[in-house]
């Protein structure tokens, strides 16, 4: 049976998540007005996480992180940007100082070898 790879090493302090949390994205637009925007988590873990803008941000912005869950705030570094469709953008950031457990769940610790996803049948031959 074939094994699917996705990365030869997993670079992240812990691993990623796919989770769509209800967040409040809060901060300073380039044009210097203040926004809250309502959003999603697309993926997270335990240093930071993956959410869709519909505003554009800069690399190194901070921004308040909200958890509209738990009513959790977090203050967080944008760490990458790249652009999404309809001209939203796609914002993964880390936690400035990671709170004690921002996302309500538990991560494997630092270095544990995650599952593999095997391929169908069908598809390894």
């Amino acid at each position: 049976m074939s094994t699917l790879h996705f990365r030869r090493i997993e670079r992240r302090r812990t691993a990623r998540v796919t989770v769509f949390a209800d967040l409040t994205v809060q901060g300073i637009s380039e044009q210097n007005q203040k926004f809250k925007i309502r959003t999603r988590s697309l993926s997270v873990s335990g240093h930071g996480g993956l959410t869709v803008l519909d505003l554009p941000v800069s690399v190194g912005q901070t921004i308040l992180l909200v958890n509209d869950n738990s009513r959790e705030k977090a203050e967080c570094r944008v760490v990458s940007i790249r652009p999404g469709g309809n001209g939203k953008t796609i914002v993964a950031f880390e936690f400035v100082t990671p709170p004690a457990n921002f996302w309500k769940m538990s991560f494997p610790p630092a270095g544990a070898k995650l599952p593999r996803r095997s391929l169908p049948a069908a598809a390894s031959a």
